[in-house]
Parts: structure tokens; sequence; C-alpha cells
């Protein structure tokens, strides 16, 4: 599973310090939670996340987070077997 890049958690340390929603904040946390290990994005990030990139109000910063974020979600087949990549 990729990890945060360095590029990508510094937009979402700039998210979490900027004014913005709960999604953009929500997806920027789940980033800078995979900087350096092999966590994988949840089902409430990835959905705020997704609600992130889709905001017209939403910084480029707060996209690039958001963007780690869902690029470290699980496979579709591997979150129906409840088997994690990895």
């Amino acid at each position: 599973m990729a990890q945060t890049g360095k590029k990508a958690a510094s937009n979402a340390g700039k998210t979490l310090d900027q004014k913005g929603s709960k999604a953009s904040k929500k997806a920027a946390g789940s980033a800078l939670s995979q900087t350096g290990n092999a966590k994988v994005t949840g089902k409430g990030a990835a959905s705020a996340a997704s609600k992130t990139i889709k905001s017209k109000g939403s910084s480029k910063a707060a996209k690039s987070a958001a963007g780690s974020a869902l690029s470290q979600r699980e496979s579709g087949k591997s979150r129906k077997s409840g088997v994690k990549d990895g």
C-alpha cells in the first residue's frame, strides 16, 4: 500500500491549519496519519475525501490531501472480502 508523500503531507498540514470544511480536515487527517506507515483510508475518511475533491470551495491543498487519502483506500475486492491489502 502506498504511503502519503512529502508534498501531500505538506498539503494536508496546510489544510488542517486553514479554515475549511469538516470533510476536508477529515481527509487531510487521514492522509497525515498514513505518512510513514502502511495504514489504509477508512470508509468515513474516503467519503470525506470524495466530498472535498468534488467541492468547488476546497483549496488545491485540500484536494491534494484528499486525493492522497483516496489513493490509499483498500481495493474494492479487498473491502468486500474483509481482507486488507498489505
